[in-house]
């Protein structure tokens, strides 16, 4: 049944009755108004005087509307204008669950989230020390603030409090990269907006750098020792003396990676990427002493099995023997198995290879690594230097004496 528009003293608003339902002593009105807009003729429903549209408010209403679209500001229709309300809605929606979800405690968001994922991802070892960095530096002072509270201020109390009890610039600086995977994954999960905290916080400079390599005597006494002891740690320090090879490198090779006939290794995923490494006589002569378990085999098993993880006890009790740390207190200035890396380095070095062919022979990504051995090419080049000072000074002697023998 078709309704019936009933006009009101003002112009562009009507409404029509509801046949049955009343609101108060009268039958409940639906109230509409009509408009022009942009040349055509509009009408738009407001509602039932039952749930709060009047006369009075719908004039209102209509006026808003005119003057908007006179004025060419804001919604000149009901339509706009409930479209606007309900992007509004919606932003202030996700404004209140992004505020929820930023208020979660960092100490929360470290236990219930980033450490299952990370044990999940990483090394044993490095989930392992990821907690007792948050245990021992950061809990106290960032575990009850939420993420969005923190700022670099209390990155920077962090800093002073571990250096402060001694800690080096190594562990300073893994606090504030694990306090900045925790802020990036909180933002991968859409749990935190913006840049994390520690990007305005200075890092500490880190040198940590191995300062001190294995002479071709220690070397020998070294290799020696193992021999007796375990061949296994024997061979793999062996290889990594001759190719530069770091630990997990060593690990890492199977039998299909061995070219025995071409003297070559193939190092694959290393740090900078898969290189090749290039076998000496003697760690040919090595590799060809030990038992080949098929293509896919380790070159070095673990004991039972598998991949490696570490290297034996057995090459730090030797070092210990052969007292090569004994009084040293420096890490960087003691010997450990990343040493057999820096030796080789360093007798490259020794045998006037340019710091470009180490790096390439290293497998460094860029030059700013094996720049540490810059100062043994440099030495190189003084004695270049001394030494062509002695031949001129020689030469200047002897024009001098013919000299005097022709003015004689």
């Amino acid at each position: 049944m078709p309704v019936k528009w009933i006009n009101t003293n003002y112009k562009g608003i009507r409404y029509y009755e509801h046949p049955t339902r009343k609101h108060g002593v009268q039958k409940d009105r639906y109230y509409a108004i009509r408009f022009q807009q942009q040349g055509k003729r509009k009408e738009e429903g407001l509602g039932w005087t039952s749930e709060g549209w009047k006369l009075e408010k719908a004039v209102a209403e209509l006026s808003k509307l005119r003057e908007a679209a006179r004025k060419g500001e804001g919604p000149s229709s009901l339509a706009e204008k409930r479209e606007i309300e309900y992007k509004r809605k919606q932003d202030e929606k996700i404004r209140q669950e992004l505020f929820e979800k930023e208020s979660i405690t960092f100490e929360r968001y470290f236990i219930d989230t980033y450490m299952p994922q990370a044990k999940a991802d990483k090394k044993i070892r490095t989930s392992k020390r990821e907690e007792g960095l948050f245990n021992n530096w950061i809990k106290d002072s960032l575990g009850n603030l939420q993420l969005i509270d923190i700022v670099p201020f209390h990155l920077e109390k962090i800093k002073r409090t571990m250096t402060e009890k001694g800690q080096s610039a190594r562990s300073i600086e893994y606090a504030l990269a694990l306090i900045r995977q925790v802020f990036n994954n909180a933002r991968r999960q859409g749990l935190y907006v913006g840049e994390s905290p520690t990007s305005k916080v200075k890092k500490p400079k880190v040198d940590n750098g191995r300062m001190r390599f294995l002479t071709h005597d220690e070397a020998k006494r070294l290799l020696s020792a193992l021999q007796i002891k375990s061949i296994d740690t024997h061979d793999m320090t062996l290889l990594s003396l001759h190719c530069g090879l770091r630990f997990g490198e060593i690990a890492s090779l199977t039998w299909q990676d061995v070219d025995l006939n071409k003297g070559v290794l193939t190092i694959r995923d290393a740090k900078a990427g898969s290189r090749y490494a290039f076998l000496t006589e003697q760690a040919a002569e090595m590799l060809r002493s030990r038992t080949q378990e098929g293509p896919s085999g380790y070159v070095f098993p673990k004991r039972g099995g598998g991949k490696m993880d570490r290297i034996s006890p057995t090459f730090f009790r030797i070092i210990e023997e052969l007292k090569f740390n004994e009084g040293i207190d420096d890490p960087r200035l003691q010997i450990c198995f990343h040493s057999c890396r820096h030796s080789y380095a360093s007798w490259l070095i020794d045998q006037r290879q340019d710091l470009y062919t180490v790096q390439k022979l290293l497998g460094h990504k860029t030059n700013v690594m094996t720049q540490r051995y810059a100062h043994l090419a440099e030495n190189k080049l003084k004695d270049a230097a001394q030494a062509l000072g002695k031949a001129l000074h020689i030469i200047e002697n002897r024009e001098k004496d013919i000299n005097s023998i022709g003015i004689s």
